[in-house]
């Protein structure tokens, strides 16, 4: 199988490396075509693939063509790419908001699966949901879900209004957790605690949450109810975030992050 990455950037090269370093693919299997001839060079020095820096007819050599590049870019990317495809590629699509429908009618083909990373994908840990037009068969899922598995987990969605919540929930998900750890490190220091102080406490607690959480079969509501108790110090902290209705406003600032995407979808 050739693959055909389109953009070096973050997720791009992300994609290259976890392919390559779970032997899914082999160097001489790997494409990558980055139209900035600055980023298109320091790629060279990575020896991960065969970097173009325009499109042609090595284009028709790939199995799948990956498209990591920004939403506002592939109208002109769609334009250059049309005369080189082939109806029975498969193309997999991590742009925010740009629909299956409008990846298909751009470049003639019928074989799309739409998919939202997120940015712990860069380190193997990431969470993708993703969706495809009904011309992919099955072993063609099945392949494109394997390739996503080397940056983390993933699960299938039914539709793309689903892959829009989820870029509301995991996509954007990462920031939400650095807010709220920088919330506690920024509460640390006023306390006395220095910067590095502040941050091993704040990183370290999240860390082993996340580790009796995946280790044990309880609830976060039961989790919560485990640390606390009557009259405590979590009870109180948590009768401040019942009073300012936090988990609520919390809630409208991932509904926030769902409008804006299906805004996007409309948009494209």
């Amino acid at each position: 199988m050739k693959i055909l990455i389109i953009g070096g950037g973050n997720m791009g090269l992300t994609f290259a490396k976890s392919f390559l370093h779970s032997h899914i693919v082999t160097h001489d299997k790997m494409l990558i075509l980055e139209k900035s001839p600055v980023k298109a060079e320091e790629l060279k020095k990575l020896n991960i693939g065969t970097v173009y820096g325009e499109p042609g007819p090595y284009i028709k050599e790939a199995d799948l063509i990956i498209f990591a590049v920004k939403p506002q870019d592939c109208v002109t990317l769609f334009k250059g790419l049309k005369p080189f495809m082939d109806d029975q590629q498969v193309i997999l699509s991590i742009m925010a908001g740009v629909k299956i429908e409008t990846i298909s009618n751009a470049l003639n083909t019928k074989k799309v699966i739409r998919a939202m990373p997120n940015l712990p994908a860069q380190v193997g840990v990431g969470m993708t949901a993703f969706t495809s037009s009904e011309a992919v068969t099955r072993i063609e899922l099945v392949m494109v879900q394997n390739l996503l598995n080397a940056t983390g987990k993933t699960i299938y969605v039914e539709s793309e209004n689903a892959v829009d919540a989820a870029t509301a929930i995991s996509g954007s998900g990462p920031a939400y957790v650095f807010y709220i750890m920088q919330a506690m490190i920024d509460a640390a220091r006023k306390m006395g605690f220095s910067l590095s102080e502040s941050e091993i406490l704040t990183y370290q607690t999240f860390r082993g949450a996340i580790e009796l959480y995946n280790k044990f079969d309880f609830s976060c509501d039961e989790w919560i109810q485990k640390v606390s108790s009557k009259g405590g110090t979590t009870e109180a902290a948590f009768n401040t975030f019942h009073n300012d209705a936090l988990h609520l406003k919390f809630q409208d600032g991932l509904k926030a992050a769902l409008r804006r995407a299906q805004e996007l979808s409309e948009e494209n």
